[in-house]
Formats: C-alpha cells, structure tokens, sequence
C-alpha cells in the first residue's frame, strides 16, 4: 500500500487523490505550498479552475481510466516564487492505497526554461528514454533514491543519490554485483519472496532490509524500500519505488522490541532464567549465538594470574548453529575476557569465516567457531556492583556478517537494562545458596542398621533453585530401635529452610530422649514447643520407630501429622499404602492440645517401607490421591529381586527438570536373609 507519507519532506510535491472525481485525500508539505487553494477532500475540477490546468485534469482522467502514466508541463507560480509563472513537470501514477485505486500526482520545477504551453504527453515506448530522464528530474529532489524495475522483479536502472546519502550505500551500478547479492544474508530469502511476489503482480513491494553499504563488504545499513506500479492498458510496464535511510527508525523499532522481551528478567527465579530472558531478545536479531559465562570468583576477577574459571550460565543459538561443546569443571576463559574484566568495555573481533584468533579464546571456543564457520566475537561484561560477574559472549556464524556498531550498542543497551534485575536476582541467589547449604547440611547420610537397609535422597525442585522446607531423617536409638521421620515445612525460601532446621532439630532430640513413649508422644511434644518458641504457619510430619521383631521381621510405629501416608512395598503383592484405624491427624502448628494417635504395623523379610514429601505425588491440576496411586503403580513395576534400595528410590523420582516442588524420600527394607558381616 502506497502512502504519502515516505514524501512528506521531499522537495518534489506529492499528493493522492481517489475516486472518479480525484478527491484529494493526503499531500506533502510541498505540495501545500505550491497547490495552496486545493484543499483535503475537495475535488480536483473545483480546485484546478483555469486553462493552464487543465491538462492536469486530463493526466489524472487517463491515469485512473487507461491505467496509464501520462506527464504534463504545467505553468505554475508559487506563492513566494518569481514573477511570472514557471514550468513543472506533472506526473500522474495510478497506485494502490488503502483508499482503492489512486492515482499518485507528483510535480517537479524544471530548472531551466521559461514557462510553455501545458500538454499532456502519455507514457509510451517511443518515448521511453525522455520520460526516463523526467522521472530522474521528476524526483531528483527526494531525500534519498528512486529505482526502476521490470516486472520480473530485474534492476535495469537507478535513478537518484544511491551511493551517496545514507550513509554510503551500495550502488550495484559501481560494483557489477548483482542487487540481491547487496542484501544481507539473513534478509535475503524474505526479501527476495517479497520481490517474486512484486514481479507477479500479487503486492505491492514495501520492505526494510539491510543493504551493503559502499565500499565495505560486512558493513550493512537499514533502507525501507517501496515500490509503485506503472501500468498501461492494464499490463505492468516498469516499478517505480523509493529508497529510504531506515537506520534510526529500526534502532528505535528494534529496541523497544528487545527490551520488552528483556523485561522478563525482572521475574526470574535464578541466573540461568535470566540470561534466558536476556538470550531470547538477542538471538536470532542480533546474533546467532548468545553465551553467558558466569565467573565463579568474581572478586579475583581482575587479578593478572589468576586463571579465569567460569560456568555456562546461559546458551542459546540460532537455526543451523552447532551445538557447543560441554566443557568441565577446570574450563578456563581465554585472553580475549581478561581484557574485557580488565577494560570493562565491549571488544568486537572480526576474522574470516572460521579462522577466530585462537590466541585470544578458550580451546574448545576455538574449536567450536571453526565448525560454525564463525566470522566475530564480540565480549560484553556484565558489571554489578563494581564487580564483573559474567561474560555475554555474542557471535556471528554460518560466514553471516559481523554486527554492526547499531547491532553492537542494541546489545549493551539490553544487558544495561537488565543490570538491576540480575543484581536483584544475584541476591536472591546468594540467598538460595546459603539456605541450600544450610538445608543440605541437615539431610544427613542414613545410618547403617543391622538386619535393614535404608536409602534416602532429596530432590530439588526445578523452579525454586533447591530452596524448601522438607527434610528427612534417621537415628538409632539408645535401646537400638531405629526413629525415621520425614516431613515438610510449608514455604520455598530462606525462612522455610531455617524454621526446618529448628524443627528437624527438636524432633530428632525428642525422638533420642522419648525413652519408651511412642511417636505420637514425640509429636505431640514437638507441636507444643514449636508452637511456644517458632511463628512456623504450617508443618506436615510423619514419625515411625521400628524394632526389631526376630526372624527379620520388625514392629513399626507410626503417628502421621497430616503428611501423605507411607507406602508399602511388600516382598510378594502390590504395594499399598498404610494408613492407621482412624484419620490421620491434623498438621503440626494449627492448633494448641491436638490429641496424636499412634498405629502398628509389621515388616516381613524384604518388605520396603517408603516415606516421602508431597512433590513426589502431587502435580498441577491433579488430585493427590491420583499421584499417590501412580506412585504404588510404579513402584510395582521397579521392584525386582535383588535390586538395591538406593536404585528404587530413584527411579520413583521424576525425570530431571519436571520437579514443581521439592521432594524429600527416605526408604526401609527389612532384610529378607542375613548379611554377611
């Protein structure tokens, strides 16, 4: 759709007028001042009165009617021009608007010459190469270039200041490469769909590429191309289009694209969902490979001999790239990051497809560039706080050309712009990693116990960064009964992991010094002094003493604090899961004096005796009792003689990644024959 817009500070006076009567309905600057009297929406024979217009009348009525593309000399006197009328060439194009079929008037002052009679001259092949040179008068005054091309979408000729404005572009007049080579690689196939479907006559050309710019082969600029048909009886005779400098207006399009996907980094959870954020809005518009190299001593960074370790916190490549390499823990950065830490600036470097200076960069870096046929490397530090805490690594592969400088300030902008979240979300990590430490230090390895084996793990949940209130844990105790527990602190932060710990802790010095009272008793004395010494909103708990009963068997008792039933995996039959003679009873921290209740079971050789917190049954949209089903059901397809208690237990866990909450499981198999010493 052609619009007057692209001309409205070009010298040339331009206007769209539509309908059978040529009502005006859009116009340039200059050709308000030069049509002073012709007003938006009036028509054009009220406006044009006189003789010397009217052969302006006539150009419009063949242009709409034969379709064709008649130019016209026309006396016209400007408002602050000269005495005395001046000649102007008329050029009345008929063109598809959003308003229908138009017709597209453009006139032009001839420079030399006195005024003439006005005549109406068709455009017609004998007369090919003077209207050629009018069109080039006609338009010599717009900002940037005009070009003309055959229906088959072919580049016979340029007419303007190509090569001269825009900041140098290309000009395939002095080069002898064809047009399209001009265009760059990523732009070429939508750009050239775009030109096959001009050529057939399906749309209007209307597009913004980036075009080599002259006198360097890897320097590209931004141009916004539109193209208008010439007809006559009805067939395409040649395009006319314009060429537009669109730098500016891409950068801004562009950034405010960039970083409204950046944005998403004030929501992430933890660094590597933040780089992601950060990776979706380079690639594939800025870069084909986007790596953010986390330093794992940020402090030291700076120091001259001290190697640079570092993590891939974030990847993310574009359509075709090769997958990175896994590197190891020992992965060290190459000389090229250290300028950057030291500089704190952006370096770019260019080189011939796959031929990176590997003096500069890491060996498995260079060898990965050498199979993407890489062609830079552009280093951007991340800096928070005074300290450089990663390395956005940006490159351009497949022999696609380097980035810009407008490409190379789009990214520093972007990673300025999410400096506050990642400090944000740094923090919580530190945060994260101190509870983690914390937790971890309280899931301790499961005691060894005669005549039994147990096996216990925790699985972090994927989107809280290994932070939870659950915990488990086993003891002996004095009179060689074995205590397990396992329960879940409700919250997925610092205060969750630290409140378990107290309650764990109590539970634990509860159960040692019980003496001969049950589970329930221990419970019941855990609810009083958490309720007396803590703020804990919720706490679910199960608690189990087993003895040993003789002839591998052993005598269970369980008291359940509202946490999901334990599950029983029997040497022979399906697994169930337990529950006592009456509900189980309510949470821990709900309410002062709940009656707890204790309830038996026993183990025979080889039965398994399962505890686990909800994130191993519990699933969005699901009920729980359906996990706890499926939980039974898997567990009858994993048992199998003679397999290790260490290896059921983590099979039952879900695949890497799928954990919506932490999961805590603690496991007792009765042994089914001695073990030899």
């Amino acid at each position: 759709m052609f619009e007057i817009e692209s001309l409205e500070e070009a010298a040339v006076a331009a206007a769209l007028v539509t309908g059978p009567r040529h009502r005006l309905v859009q116009h340039n600057r200059s050709f308000r001042e030069l049509f002073a009297s012709w007003r938006p929406g009036q028509e054009a024979g009220v406006a044009l009165t006189g003789p010397g217009l009217r052969p302006v009348l006539r150009a419009l009525d063949l242009a709409r009617t034969d379709r064709s593309a008649p130019l016209v000399d026309v006396p016209l006197t400007t408002p602050d021009g000269p005495s005395g009328p001046r000649l102007w060439v008329v050029s009345c194009l008929p063109v598809i608007s959003r308003h229908g079929a138009s017709v597209l008037l453009l006139a032009v002052r001839v420079p030399d010459g006195p005024a003439v009679d006005a005549a109406v001259r068709p455009h017609v092949p004998a007369d090919h190469g003077t209207d050629l040179a009018r069109y080039e008068a006609l338009l010599s005054a717009v900002p940037q270039v005009v070009w003309r091309m055959t229906p088959e979408g072919v580049v016979s000729a340029l007419v303007g200041r190509l090569g001269e404005t825009g900041g140098g572009l290309w000009h395939p007049g002095r080069s002898g490469l064809p047009w399209m080579d001009a265009v760059h690689p990523k732009d070429r196939d939508g750009f050239a769909g775009k030109w096959a479907a001009t050529a057939r006559g399906d749309a209007l050309l209307d597009a913004v590429v980036r075009i080599r710019q002259a006198g360097d082969p890897v320097r590209y600029r931004h141009i916004k191309i539109v193209a208008v048909p010439v007809l006559r009886d009805g067939e395409v005779l040649e395009w006319i289009g314009t060429v537009t400098d669109a730098e500016d207006q891409w950068r801004v399009r562009t950034r405010d694209r960039l970083l409204e996907r950046a944005s998403a980094v004030s929501s992430a959870r933890d660094l590597p969902e933040a780089f992601a954020a950060t990776a979706s809005a380079v690639v594939p518009d800025l870069a084909d490979a986007f790596v953010v190299f986390q330093l794992r001593r940020p402090d030291r960074a700076r120091s001259g001999t001290e190697a640079l370790y570092a993590t891939r916190a974030r990847t993310a490549l574009a359509t075709g790239v090769p997958p990175l390499p896994p590197i190891t823990d020992d992965f060290a950065l190459g000389a090229l990051a250290r300028q950057v830490i030291e500089s704190r600036r952006t370096r770019l470097l260019a080189f011939p497809p796959g031929e990176p200076p590997k003096e500069l960069v890491s060996g498995p870096s260079a060898d990965w560039m050498v199979r993407a046929r890489t062609t830079s490397l552009a280093i951007v530090p991340v800096v928070i706080d005074d300290r450089t805490v990663a390395l956005a690594s940006v490159s351009s592969c497949l022999g696609n050309p380097p980035p810009g400088d407008a490409e190379l300030g789009l990214l520093e902008e972007v990673l300025v712009s999410v400096r506050d979240p990642l400090r944000r979300t740094l923090e919580l990590q530190s945060v994260r990693d101190t509870a983690l430490v914390l937790q971890r230090s309280f899931l301790i390895t499961p005691p060894r116990v005669e005549g039994a084996e147990l096996a216990a793990v925790y699985h972090p949940a994927s989107t809280t960064a290994e932070i939870g209130g659950d915990w488990y844990d086993a003891i002996v105790l004095p009179d060689g009964a074995v205590a397990l527990s396992i329960g879940d602190v409700v919250g997925h932060d610092l205060r969750a992991a630290t409140e378990m710990t107290k309650v764990s802790s109590m539970l634990r010095a509860f159960a040692y010094a019980g003496g001969p009272s049950g589970p329930a008793h221990t419970l019941s004395r855990l609810d009083e002094v958490t309720q007396g010494v803590s703020d804990v909103a919720l706490v679910t708990a199960l608690h189990a003493v087993l003895r040993p009963a003789g002839g591998h068997r052993w005598d269970v008792t369980l008291s359940n604090a509202g946490h999901p039933p334990p599950l029983l995996i029997p040497a022979s039959g399906r697994p169930r899961c337990l529950y006592g003679p009456e509900a189980p009873d309510p949470p821990l921290c709900v309410a002062a004096g709940v009656e707890r209740h204790d309830w038996h079971h026993e183990l025979a050789p080889g039965d398994t005796l399962l505890f686990y917190t909800d994130g191993l049954v519990e699933r969005p949209g699901a009920d729980i009792s359906d996990g706890v089903r499926q939980l039974a059901e898997r567990a009858a397809g994993l048992r199998g003689p003679g397999r290790p208690l260490s290896e059921l237990v983590a099979a039952l866990l879900p695949p890497p990644g799928e954990a919506t909450d932490d999961i805590a499981v603690i496991a007792f198999r009765a042994d089914d024959v001695p073990r030899p010493p």
